[in-house]
């Protein structure tokens, strides 16, 4: 061995890969709404669920339905401090499912996406200026 190289010793073995900073969020006051893209733009959402937490490139979500990894979706996130289920400040992203907890399990299900496209203008902004605000702790 090296005298430049370093051991990791079994408590620094986790290596943190995410490239955002993760935020936590109340679920109770987080709803996101969640098509399968392959319905068409203009689908309706149908899926209502809470988020976990959030960060500029994915989120970790509750949702009553089963979205296999793989998946295109279109999301609708609803920020705390924000009107409810107003639209024009809510935050439209597409992504595509990751992982999905418990598949066998009844729901809920918890469901992890990654984002791949903010799908309007100044909604990435909107996201990272709620992450400005103070009011989010980092996520474990």
């Amino acid at each position: 061995m090296s005298s430049g190289s370093t051991l990791a010793s079994p408590m620094h073995r986790h290596i943190d890969r995410r490239q955002f900073a993760r935020f936590v969020v109340e679920p109770m006051y987080t709803p996101v709404a969640v098509r399968v893209q392959a319905d068409g733009d203009d689908a309706p959402f149908d899926f209502e669920g809470h988020a976990y937490d959030i960060s500029e490139g994915g989120m970790r979500f509750e949702l009553d339905h089963p979205v296999e990894p793989g998946t295109r979706i279109a999301m609708r996130i609803f920020l705390p401090g924000t009107c409810e289920r107003d639209e024009g400040r809510s935050v439209l992203v597409e992504g595509h499912v990751v992982w999905l907890e418990d598949a066998d399990q009844p729901g809920p299900y918890k469901v992890a996406a990654v984002f791949t496209h903010f799908a309007r203008a100044g909604d990435r902004d909107r996201l990272l200026r709620h992450f400005g605000s103070g009011r989010y702790r980092l996520a474990a």
